[in-house]
């Protein structure tokens, strides 16, 4: 037996329709519909024909039992406010245009349905076995889906509510989130999906399907009843632009938009001063939604580790690099893809770091293949900017080029202390001369209890040599690498700042040493960048959603 099951019709007759012509042309003997019938289109009324007409076995979604007993809102379960409002918004839509019979109609429809089809105990929910209106993600713990199998029995659990289709089998249960039709499933397609199972002999397989549909009629349809563009973007982009916050991480991170505006940060916005950092304009301020990349909790520049061995042994090294430490180098070809890849995937500012860049025979090559194609800043300590390694470094003064360098101090004694014997001294003359060779540099101070009042100083000193005071920063002290003191930093407390090393990808640069910093390891060598983003999201959200709160940056370079 061969049986075709959608999710949420959600006022889309043109979806519905082709549903129905979809699985009766791939052999489909009976036809099912999971409920919510109404709930984001315009045209509920047209979906009553189709139904009847075509013997569609129907079950009674939240929304149905909603409008049929004439409830003030669809019980959809949604708990963060703003995703009530739009939810509340398009109900009152519904319940204010849906015929009363057809409401009545509804309301004679079970909300659940189990029956032996082709030897297997098939349970149809809604949202899942446990309640009319849960969401089964399919990302839910294993203990949480083994919940909703043990509440049913059955051997095959079909649901939708949550509007993702997927498919797992547990044992010998085989469930299947059959998506929606009303809706994409936020995968930037403007097709929908259903499932078609095959039941036969107490076998059970299943299919999801995509399915191609009038979605230009659907859009035409809400504009002309007056539903908000936000809603008609969804159908014609395939991205969700409401109802972001029921999204558990791993569904929120696959789809366009993340977050609600109202929820960007008011306490913080990274000051146009120049070193990075500004809210892009891409930020369409029309739109309620944003994605977390190039929002102030996810900025767009990517950092890149050329190398690890460093010709200082600083004591509070964040990556623990050194003299000793292995070179963990970046060869020209990586490096140069992996430009070409931030390029494509909508970075819009490159950091290179290390260790010290210019401890890697071809930084000069590197900086000028970056500097080409995005701003890029250098970190370097700013000693070792002549010989083979810098020649060619004064050509680059016309390119999107800044070089940074660290100054922990006024005087020999006061940097010297964590940086090494002499290395005061030689930072200011390479200081000096990149002044000289037009690429007058930006400074860091890494605030320690020993510099805290020699910090006016340092900008006086470089206010002498003519760096403007844009030029200056301060910086805390981070317990990472070699640091036993300082700020703690991870995950859940600082906003992430993609960074690539030749051991992977790092959730942020004060964290990209794998030994030091196991736990900001994001993924392995050859993850694609666009992946990286979508694996921080995830881990955004997964910190964020543990305790409701949202982290604040801290800044390495500002």
């Amino acid at each position: 037996m061969r049986i075709a099951v959608c999710g949420g019709p959600y006022g889309n007759p043109y979806a519905l329709q082709a549903f129905v012509d979809d699985a009766r042309a791939r052999g489909a003997e009976r036809l099912y519909c999971l409920g919510d019938l109404g709930g984001f289109g315009a045209e509920v009324d047209a979906l009553w024909p189709i139904l009847t007409g075509n013997d569609i076995t129907c079950l009674a979604g939240n929304y149905d039992v909603a409008i049929a007993r004439g409830d003030t809102d669809c019980g959809c379960g949604y708990r963060d406010p703003k995703d009530n409002e739009f939810a509340q918004l398009i109900y009152d839509h519904t319940l204010a245009t849906t015929n009363r019979d057809f409401a009545a109609w509804m309301g004679e429809l079970p909300t659940e349905r189990r029956e032996s089809i082709g030897g297997c105990d098939v349970h149809m929910v809604h949202g899942s076995t446990l309640a009319l209106n849960d969401f089964w993600w399919e990302s839910l713990p294993e203990d949480q889906h083994r919940l909703r199998l043990e509440a049913s029995g059955a051997d095959v659990i079909l649901c939708t509510h949550s509007g993702l289709p997927w498919q797992r089998r547990t044992g010998d249960t085989l469930t299947v989130n059959v998506g929606v039709l009303g809706k994409p499933a936020n995968d930037g397609q403007q097709g929908v999906w259903y499932a078609l199972l095959d039941l036969d002999e107490g076998r059970a397989s299943a299919e999801l399907v995509p399915l191609a549909y009038d979605w230009q009629a659907q859009a035409a349809s809400m504009r002309a009843a007056g539903l908000p563009e936000v809603f008609v973007e969804t159908i014609e982009t395939g991205w969700w632009t409401t109802c972001l916050e029921v999204l558990p991480p791993y569904e929120r991170a696959r789809g366009r938009y993340h977050l609600y505006r109202s929820t960007l940060p008011t306490a913080f916005s990274p000051a146009d001063d120049g070193w990075g950092g500004t809210e892009p304009a891409a930020l369409d301020e029309d739109r309620p939604v944003v994605p977390l990349f190039g929002s102030p909790y996810f900025p767009s520049r990517l950092w890149l580790y050329t190398n690890f061995h460093c010709n200082l042994a600083c004591d509070y090294c964040a990556v623990a690099s050194s003299p000793k430490a292995a070179p963990r180098s970046l060869s020209v070809e990586e490096f140069r893809s992996l430009v070409d890849e931030a390029v494509a995937s909508g970075f819009t500012e490159l950091y290179v770091t290390g260790g010290e860049p210019f401890l890697h025979p071809d930084i000069v090559q590197l900086l000028d293949y970056a500097s080409a194609q995005l701003p890029t800043v250098v970190m370097t300590n700013a000693m070792l900017l002549r010989g083979r390694r810098a020649n060619g470094l004064a050509d680059l003064a016309d390119r999107k080029l800044t070089v940074q360098t660290s100054l922990d101090g006024a005087t020999a004694a006061t940097h010297d202390l964590h940086r090494g014997p002499g290395s005061w001294q030689r930072t200011m003359d390479g200081i000096r001369h990149l002044i000289d060779l037009g690429l007058p540099p930006r400074v860091a101070l890494t605030e320690t209890p020993e510099n805290t009042g020699e910090i006016p100083a340092v900008a006086a000193l470089l206010a002498e040599l003519g760096l403007p005071a844009d030029h200056f920063a301060v910086r805390p002290l981070l317990r990472r690498g070699f640091a036993d003191t300082g700020i703690e930093i991870g995950e859940d407390t600082s906003v992430p700042e993609l960074t690539v090393t030749a051991d992977g990808l790092h959730w942020h640069p004060a964290g990209a040493d794998t030994a030091t910093s196991p736990d900001m390891y994001i993924a392995p060598p050859g993850t694609p960048l666009e992946r990286g983003k979508q694996l921080v999201t995830e881990h955004f959200f997964a910190a964020r959603l543990a305790d409701g709160s949202l982290p604040r940056p801290v800044h390495c370079a500002i």
